[in-house]
């Protein structure tokens, strides 16, 4: 059975378990290696990934294509306005040719449906890189980085501040496949997919909604943050007014816990929903948390390939 990455679920809490385990493992024994160095067991040699990039990206596209140079395989990028792909072909068609000529796919999109009809018709392996439903690639990255830093998952005290957008989502989804409280801060009418949160809460997860930045906070380990306008939405400026009021700054991270670590998946648009000081200070993991990027993706392309 073709395994597909659409979100943390298609993996379930074990195999999540099982990635960071192996990022971290596999991380290690790369330390002061040569970047472009394949890791010793080359796992994927022979293989190729195919990355559809519909939407921009710096993290993704990077980590991806190194993630496939470091397990010994390679990648090919694929543009928007260079393939067929929403020019006239169907995505069904489109799923049915890269089956037969790559291992795997990797797309970053904006309809979540267009992943999920990829997937339908894909005989390989589909990763989502970013759809506007979900980002869960990003959240392997996150708990990785959580984990190194000493904290455990279960009964971890998480802080989201501001939209309930995609990567929220996928956040969301990690509180209840590793059993962890994750408490939303966010202006009434932007909250999470409310689906995501009653699916959390079914499995074990703890999801508080709040529109009180100082409740959302108190107490947190982890502080996380975005964008509060994602790569083409509409309404920018409606946003960011209600989004003003959960800027994490110096004052807000004073009420987590005082070991607390701050987390932002990257892009930042500085002094508007995190300040320098505290991007640029001792609480933040922002650079790490981009590293991982690219020992998460590993992990995740060699679930999808049987390898893990």
């Amino acid at each position: 059975m073709t395994r597909h990455f659409l979100s943390l679920s298609d993996a379930g809490g074990d195999t999540l378990a099982a990635m960071l385990n192996d990022a971290i493992d596999r991380k290690a024994a790369r330390k002061e290696w040569p970047k472009a160095r394949p890791d010793a067991d080359a796992p994927l040699a022979g293989h190729v990934l195919a990355m559809i990039f519909e939407k921009n990206s710096t993290r993704t596209r990077v980590s991806f294509d190194m993630a496939m140079r470091q397990l010994g395989g390679s990648a090919l990028i694929m543009e928007a306005g260079s393939t067929q792909l929403g020019r006239g072909e169907t995505v069904a068609d489109t799923a049915r040719v890269l089956s037969r000529m790559v291992d795997a796919i990797m797309i970053r999109t904006d309809d979540h449906a267009k992943i999920e009809e990829l997937a339908h018709y894909a005989e390989v392996p589909v990763i989502n890189g970013l759809t506007d439903l979900s980002h869960p690639c990003q959240i392997v990255a996150d708990l990785l980085t959580v984990v190194e830093r000493g904290f455990s998952l279960p009964g971890l005290q998480v802080a989201w501040l501001g939209d309930g957008n995609n990567v929220a989502n996928s956040l969301i989804e990690a509180a209840g496949q590793m059993k962890f409280t994750v408490r939303i801060g966010g202006p009434s009418g932007y909250e999470p997919n409310a689906g995501f949160i009653e699916q959390a809460r079914a499995a074990g997860g703890e999801v508080i909604l709040t529109q009180d930045p100082i409740h959302a906070v108190k107490g947190a380990q982890v502080v996380v943050t975005d964008t509060w306008v994602s790569m083409g939405q509409p309404g920018g400026e409606k946003h960011i007014a209600a989004m003003q009021p959960y800027q994490v700054n110096t004052a807000l991270m004073a009420q987590a816990d005082p070991g607390a670590m701050f987390l932002h998946c990257l892009p930042a648009h500085r002094e508007e929903e995190v300040t320098n000081e505290v991007i640029d200070g001792p609480q933040s993991a922002v650079w790490d948390e981009a590293e991982n990027r690219l020992h998460a993706q590993k992990s995740v392309l060699l679930w999808a390939l049987g390898k893990l």
